[in-house]
This record gives structure tokens, C-alpha cells and sequence, in this order.
């Protein structure tokens, strides 16, 4: 995708990434900022694979240019994502809200996620009480691997949602063993809020 100003090689390498998991397809866009980094991520995409989405997030990286004085990483290094049931003709709001929030949390606190990483937001993840899953959790993404942009590398960190129950076993624990648990269900992570 080009940037209406110029070209825009981080984002066009992330889309040639996940690319290579999902059907050939065109994804469903949302712009979330008029400035790319300004205070979150610029955008958000949903590719149908498999029975899910795959959610990716944009903007956490170098998408136009290199601003950033770390030449191994483009911006924060990793973008996200995250997968859930597609249930309906496009992705469900809760999703895509939650991605911008963990975008802007990233940037307002300057605190990078990284793989293991644990959150609990407070409540339901759906921001309805009609789900378990009141946590989060943070591993390296099953399918993307990292790529290399112009700009630095960039990891992709999947979101999964967890019950509060699973939080304490994580904490207990580590993360890595209770999502290879849930891997077993879902090879993918997929966070099903109905589970």
C-alpha cells in the first residue's frame, strides 16, 4: 500500500508477510491516525483465513520512512496481532478497538510489548461481560516470522485473551506454558471470547 505522499516499504513488507499465511485476497482496511505515529498505530487489516480473522496492526514500526536512531529494528520493533472467530462479514469492533489501545499504550507509556508479557486490563477484553477472558497475553506470533524492511526488522507479537484463572497459572508458571496448553485447542492462539 502506498502512502498518499510517497511510497511506504514497511507497510508493503508486512503485506507481503502475512502475505504468505492467508488466501489470496484483499484485506479490510481501517485508518485509526491521520499521521502515521503520531499517538498509536496508523492502521489496522483483517485477512479471513481458515475460519478466523487475522488482525494485524500497522504503525508500531517504520511504515514511510526510517525516524528512529535504531538501525537493527524498525520503530518499536513488532507489530500485532490477533486472531478471532469470523462470526460476521467483518471482524467484531471489540477487536479492532482493543488492537488501537494496545497501539496507544504502547506509544503513551513508551513501553514496548515482547513475547511472555501478561496485561490485565481490568475487565472483559470485549469490554461486555458476556466473556471469561479478562487478561491478555503476548507470544510470538505461530505463523509470521520476522521480516526485514528497509527500516529495521519487525516481529509480530500475537494477542491472545485468557481467562483470569489462566493468568494466575501463568504467573505461577510462565505464559509459554500455559499458551502451549491452549495451543493444543488452537494451534493459532485464536481468541475466542466464547470459549
Amino acid at each position: 500500500m502506498a502512502d498518499l505522499e510517497g511510497e511506504a516499504p514497511g507497510w508493503d513488507a508486512i503485506e507481503a508477510a502475512v502475505a504468505r499465511v492467508v488466501p489470496a485476497q484483499q484485506p479490510l482496511h481501517w485508518l485509526t491516525n491521520t499521521l502515521p505515529g503520531q499517538d498509536g498505530i496508523y492502521g489496522l487489516s483483517a485477512y479471513l483465513a481458515g475460519g478466523h480473522w487475522l488482525l494485524v496492526t500497522f504503525g508500531l514500526t517504520e511504515l514511510f520512512s526510517k525516524e528512529s536512531d535504531d538501525l537493527l529494528n524498525s520503530g518499536w520493533g513488532f507489530e500485532l496481532t490477533l486472531r478471532v472467530p469470523a462470526a460476521e462479514a467483518e471482524p467484531p469492533v471489540w477487536a479492532l478497538r482493543l488492537l488501537q489501545q494496545l497501539g496507544a499504550y504502547v506509544f503513551s507509556a513508551g513501553q514496548p510489548f515482547d513475547h511472555g508479557h501478561r496485561m490485565d486490563p481490568g475487565g472483559p477484553i470485549t469490554g461486555a461481560p458476556d466473556t471469561r477472558l479478562t487478561a491478555l497475553a503476548f507470544a510470538n506470533d505461530p505463523q509470521l516470522a520476522t521480516v526485514t524492511t528497509p527500516h529495521g526488522a519487525v516481529r509480530f507479537l500475537t494477542v491472545v485473551g485468557i481467562t483470569a484463572d489462566e493468568l494466575v497459572r501463568m504467573k505461577a508458571t510462565s505464559t509459554a506454558e500455559v499458551l502451549t496448553e491452549l495451543s493444543f485447542t488452537s494451534p493459532l492462539l485464536v481468541t475466542d471470547p466464547h470459549r
